[in-house]
């Protein structure tokens, strides 16, 4: 079943949507939010959360590419749940990633201009990437890899994508103060 097909079985109402999505895009968001969790027991309620947050939000939204949709809801939920955990002292792997950009990226606490500024400035920094980096980059602070998966699915050494991180944080900290943005 295509994308389509299932956002139109959401504006439609029929739970047949949740069982569409959990058949076609389930294993990604369990990956997702047990890369950032951790635990089995939490990532299952974060892909549960993802489920419901998609009924809430379609209608009125339509995305275009529901991959992309549930994978972005799931991981904003997955990191809202590690941060409380962390609120509550029991750590988790976000904190460990939030902790490698603190040194290059500010704060996103403010109004909503100035984040929709950093979300730009972030993703052109993206783009100026070369395809080899952008692809670390992500793995690494989107998806919550580790350098040893990365460097295990690219065929690289992990001090090679260690090293590659290193430059591309030094690299996003010199575009975000070339942008404006301070830390």
């Amino acid at each position: 079943m295509t994308d389509r097909e299932i956002v139109d079985l959401y504006w439609a109402r029929a739970e047949s949507a949740l069982e569409e999505t959990e058949r076609k895009y389930g294993a990604l968001c369990r990956n997702i939010a047990l890369r950032i969790l951790g635990g089995q027991e939490e990532a299952a309620e974060a892909v549960n959360g993802t489920y419901l947050r998609l009924w809430n939000a379609i209608p009125p939204k339509r995305p275009d590419s529901l991959k992309a949709y549930a994978a972005a809801v799931c991981r904003h939920l997955a990191l809202d749940m590690a941060e409380k955990r962390a609120a509550q002292k029991r750590g988790g792997a976000a904190e460990t990633l939030a902790a490698e950009l603190d040194e290059c990226v500010p704060d996103p606490a403010g109004d909503l201009t100035d984040s929709l500024a950093l979300r730009e400035a972030l993703n052109g920094f993206l783009r100026s990437l070369p395809d080899r980096t952008r692809v670390i980059f992500l793995r690494r602070y989107w998806y919550a890899w580790t350098a040893a998966e990365i460097a295990e699915s690219l065929g690289l050494s992990e001090s090679a994508v260690t090293s590659a991180l290193c430059r591309a944080r030094k690299s996003l900290k010199k575009h975000l103060e070339k942008e404006g943005f301070t830390l």
